[in-house]
């Protein structure tokens, strides 16, 4: 393993090391929700909006089946980067060889139960009769892929925490690539709807999952040590990796839910509010996908000076990645605020779904401003594994959030509920980013310092 790394508590050492490994990321997380753009675009420009609504609940639906276990990857990111820091080449092969067990026991798992899965999940979304039923085609096919799917997310938080960065890129580029090019085929040229998307998908992942693991080959060469038959198959030997893996799953349920529970309500205005809903999420996917190539770099580094105890270095990381993430927030609003609509207009070319959704841009245009922290703070409590913090702070933005969705739908006039479902959903963010806040300010005196009242990081 290349243990020659500057020294990052300097402050351009700091930036250069946040920028050379945040690119990389920026580029491979683009991938993913320009994904959903190509998919929203492809159905949009269908002739019936009920197939973009079908695609919306179905990819919904599948936000939380497998994002739920999405402490596959941030798990593993920082995990394995205080173990880098700790240079212990056993435990980094150890904790691959656990978290790709887990992916197979779990993906396996959700096969086997999907088909109550997908009729609870889609009747939490409350979508509309001919919707639900082409969401539930899209859903029974993209299920298929779950052992792939979270494999993926074991392989790629794996190789972060390394600081390998270039290994993402390759991985969702190669994934995402496939994936766009055969919705093309088949949904463009052969004429397929939501299905083609869903087997698009499908083969996408298990071809991501044959390269990675190929690159997975080929970087244990570099690591001492070997597999541990007591650490890969005795039930104690994952409690480190339960303890965090669990906040987690709570924490990252909670977010899908806020974004299911968003997707539902806008369900039960109507396909068309629905349809324009998901094009400004699309862009919010986008944005988020962005800042968080900083905060990945941050749960990297951040995660190799916790194994260091290297609280100088913890603290310039913070620093510059918050630098280059308020830079990126600033430019996605004015891009929003200037040509928010013709964005709009690449996704849908049905009339009623763009008017509906300009109504609903000035949301978007806000969003970035807000919501920033809470991406760049994340990145921090996963790369300090301080994932408690994480799961309160979602508590704290739902109990803002769903009793402001009450009050605002019960006092506002029909044509402006969604509007209050916008309000609502953007005071979540700005509670979540405060309450992140707090507990930084709050750890960075007592705990991320070089003399913390805790030993704990």
């Amino acid at each position: 393993m290349n243990r020659s790394t500057p020294d990052a508590a300097r402050p351009e050492a700091a930036r250069r090391r946040i920028l050379a490994l945040a690119w990389p990321i920026i580029l491979s997380n683009i991938t993913v929700p320009l994904l959903g753009l190509v998919d929203t675009a492809v159905v949009g420009h269908l002739p019936d909006s009920r197939y973009l609504a079908a695609v919306t609940l179905g990819a919904t639906l599948f936000s939380f089946l497998y994002w739920g276990f999405g402490f596959l990857r941030m798990g593993t990111t920082g995990l394995t980067s205080q173990a880098v820091g700790r240079e212990n080449d056993g435990e980094v092969r150890n904790l691959l060889g656990q978290s790709l067990l887990l992916a197979a026991g779990i993906g396996a798992m959700l096969i086997l139960l999907s088909r109550p899965l997908i009729a609870l999940g889609l009747w939490l979304l409350d979508g509309s009769e001919v919707a639900t039923a082409l969401a539930a085609e899209y859903a029974q096919i993209r299920i298929l892929s779950a052992p792939a799917v979270l494999a993926n997310y074991a392989i790629l938080g794996w190789f972060l925490g390394q600081q390998n960065a270039r290994v993402t890129l390759a991985i969702l580029v190669l994934t995402n690539g496939v994936n766009i090019a055969l919705d093309l085929l088949f949904v463009v040229g052969l004429g397929m709807t939501s299905d083609g998307v869903a087997w698009a998908t499908v083969i996408a992942d298990y071809t991501a999952l044959a390269f990675g693991l190929w690159l997975v080959s080929r970087q244990l060469k570099l690591l001492e040590g070997r597999f541990l038959r007591e650490r890969l198959l005795r039930l104690t030997a994952y409690a480190e990796l339960f303890s965090v893996n669990a906040n987690l799953f709570v924490r990252t349920l909670g977010l899908l839910f806020a974004m299911a529970f968003f997707t539902s309500r806008g369900a039960a205005q109507g396909d068309t509010v629905l349809a324009a809903n998901a094009v400004l999420l699309q862009f919010i996917m986008l944005t988020s996908y962005a800042l968080d190539g900083f905060a990945h770099a941050a749960e990297a580094i951040t995660g190799r000076a916790v194994g260091r105890r290297r609280w100088d270095e913890f603290g310039q990381a913070v620093r510059s990645a918050a630098g280059f993430s308020l830079l990126t927030a600033g430019a996605a609003s004015l891009a929003f605020a200037l040509g928010g609509e013709w964005l709009i207009a690449l996704l849908t070319g049905l009339p009623e779904v763009r008017a509906t959704a300009a109504d609903y841009l000035p949301w978007m245009v806000a969003m970035p401003l807000i919501a920033v922290w809470s991406y760049l703070l994340d990145g921090v409590f996963i790369g300090a594994t301080a994932i408690r913090e994480m799961r309160n702070s979602i508590f704290a933005g739902l109990a803002a959030y769903l009793p402001a969705w009450w009050l605002l739908q019960a006092m506002l006039p029909p044509a402006l509920e969604n509007h209050g479902l916008w309000l609502a959903f953007l005071l979540f963010a700005v509670v979540r980013s405060a309450v992140l806040g707090a507990y930084y300010r709050h750890h960075r005196r007592h705990r991320w310092c070089p003399n913390p009242a805790s030993p704990s990081p």
